[in-house]
């Protein structure tokens, strides 16, 4: 891998410098327990190459037939989470934390080595993922960094629960949620991802869950590895979790963190503003196969700092950044 200088690189006199590509500088690792599935899971971030994307490696499989790339195509289920697959019948579930902590960290490139189907959960946030990055380090690649750029407005849904993205200078999300289950879960917030906003405003944003729906979703396969450690449980107006909640709103924050990681699948940042009443992980990704069905409505650009605000919140120290 070639390493640059600096975040961005020149591209002419008179033009914007383009933002390079960007990988781990070292390997990480951590484990923890499944969400979905309670078994202890150790999973490792690798640095990669320009061009490889985000891919997942199981490791207890081996060889191409436990290799997953994380792309919509490959999202094989969403039920109460995202699940990534491959033809031979490998999966990978729960991918949307770290996929939005990706994300959020600009990370372009990286090998994900897991010894089990599913992402540790860690605290039910990205937050983890972030220290795990931060601790790692960036490296910046010699290759400039690419975005989907929305020229059409896209919707899917109803008028019940529903998913748009717009033409916008920049990445923004918009959510509105409303669970007939609690009055605490009817929010709405709307962010502008640049600037540090997803670690300051979204990152430590915890998954939650009903307590009544415990039962069901533990018979249903689903929620074997939930507790008190690693999500937020609502049980009528009351927040079982002794610690209580780490924002107000932090229910419909872990919603747009979800959305965020949903949509890197796209595979690579989107520029362009998202709004979402009562989405999902389901409808989440049916937004990208509508997108991409659609030619006309998006277009790859490079991305450059004029293009896109937000790029100066990283400080370069030596070949790592430091994320704001």
């Amino acid at each position: 891998m070639q390493e640059v200088v600096g975040l961005l690189r020149p591209i002419g006199e008179g033009k914007s410098p383009v933002v390079c590509q960007k990988t781990l500088k070292s390997s990480i690792g951590c484990s923890g327990i499944g969400l979905h599935s309670g078994r202890k899971l150790s999973m490792t971030l690798h640095p990669a190459d320009i061009d490889t994307g985000i891919i997942f490696k199981r490791t207890d499989i081996g060889g191409e037939a436990g290799t997953i790339s994380a792309t919509w195509q490959n999202v094989v289920d969403t039920r109460m989470a995202t699940t990534l697959g491959n033809v031979d019948g490998a999966c990978v579930a729960t991918v949307e934390h770290l996929m939005a902590a990706l994300a959020g960290c600009g990370i372009d490139n990286a090998i994900v080595e897991i010894n089990g189907p599913e992402v540790p959960v860690m605290d039910g946030s990205s937050a983890p993922f972030v220290f795990l990055v931060e601790c790692a380090g960036v490296k910046l690649l010699d290759a400039p960094r690419l975005a989907i750029k929305i020229d059409k407005p896209i919707m899917t849904g109803d008028d019940r629960k529903y998913i748009s993205i717009r033409p916008d200078e920049a990445f923004s999300v918009s959510f509105e949620i409303d669970f007939d289950d609690s009055p605490m879960a009817q929010q709405q917030l709307s962010l502008r991802l640049v600037n540090g906003t997803f670690k300051t405003e979204i990152a430590r944003a915890r998954t939650f869950g009903f307590a009544h729906e415990v039962d069901a979703l533990r018979k249903a396969g689903l929620a074997r590895g939930g507790s008190l450690d690693n999500a937020v449980v609502i049980n009528g107006n009351k927040v079982l979790n002794g610690d209580g909640l780490r924002y107000s709103d932090e229910f419909v924050r872990h919603k747009i963190l979800d959305c965020v990681g949903d949509l890197y699948l796209a595979g690579a940042p989107i520029i362009g503003a998202v709004d979402a009443l009562r989405s999902g992980h389901a409808l989440n990704n049916c937004l990208l196969h509508t997108l991409f069905d659609n030619p006309d409505a998006w277009s790859y650009v490079e991305m450059t700092d004029a293009l896109v605000p937000g790029t100066s919140h990283m400080e370069e120290t030596g070949s790592e950044l430091a994320i704001a």
